[in-house]
């Protein structure tokens, strides 16, 4: 079964997408990038912010729920970047990287379809 964490903008996550439904309702859905999940036995595990910017704490709070899903078994096996990341933050590249590198599994740029052309102007 495919474990997933869904990785955002902080600032998106507290003002823009209040509760990250878009990323939710595609899972769910399974559409956009989890898509890929259509036929598939999986399970959204978290949600996590980028811990602001630059990304400087990413990688601690990507160690710190490797830490607190342990005790339950339970562990991350893919993680999704939102595309408050993917597609609107200066800091992209650096965050993405840092993800991948401390991740361990694979790393997807995206989650859902639902862009609307002015959500972030």
């Amino acid at each position: 079964m495919e474990k997933i964490l869904i990785v955002g903008c902080k600032k998106a996550m507290d003002d823009v997408c209040i509760g990250c439904s878009r990323c939710m309702v595609g899972f769910n859905r399974r559409e956009g990038e989890f898509a890929a999940y259509k036929d598939q036995d999986a399970q959204l595990i978290g949600l996590l912010n980028c811990g602001d910017c630059p990304g400087a704490t990413i990688v601690t709070r990507l160690a710190q729920i490797s830490l607190w899903n342990k005790p339950m078994d339970e562990k991350i096996t893919k993680v999704h970047v939102a595309p408050c990341i993917t597609d609107h933050c200066p800091h992209k590249e650096v965050l993405i990287n840092k993800i991948k590198a401390k991740a361990g599994v694979e790393v997807i740029e995206g989650t859902h379809p639902y862009k609307p052309d002015n959500i972030f102007a």
